[in-house]
């Protein structure tokens, strides 16, 4: 039996099979690899680590490989990186539920700005506390 998965349109995966690729980085002591970027021999033995992990599933081992891929390529741009700098280590967490569940076409990859977009509909917004005395009447 053959099983294909679509270019197109790449199965979604749950946050926590995505998750499995950056544990291993971060036990390889690699954790700011969404920041640096990985070399292809680098993705090569993740994608090794990936599938010995999800053997007996191709289709989510190909889709987590896949994925990942995809997200360490979207912050190669610009903006993810300054994202990852300003709001720490809980972007990564949110890159990593977005990245499981955005539609992924493997030719073009995620696209940045609804990268960045995603990502700071998903971080909570302070509210400045308004000095004593200075509240408009309504």
């Amino acid at each position: 039996m053959t099983t294909t998965i679509d270019r197109t349109d790449v199965p979604q995966v749950s946050a926590q099979d995505l998750f499995m690729p950056m544990r291993v980085l971060i036990q390889k002591g690699r954790g700011l690899a969404l920041l640096r970027g990985l070399s292809e021999d680098e993705l090569r033995a993740l994608e090794n680590e990936i599938w010995a992990h999800f053997s007996s599933d191709f289709e989510t081992r190909v889709a987590v490989a896949l994925r990942f891929r995809a997200l360490v390529d979207v912050f190669a741009s610009r903006r993810l990186k300054d994202l990852l700098l300003q709001h720490g280590f809980k972007t990564i967490a949110r890159a990593i539920s977005e990245a499981a569940s955005q539609r992924l076409n493997t030719r073009f990859g995620f696209s940045p700005q609804r990268f960045v977009t995603a990502l700071d509909r998903a971080r909570p917004v302070r509210r400045l506390a308004e000095p004593e005395g200075t509240r408009l009447a309504a």
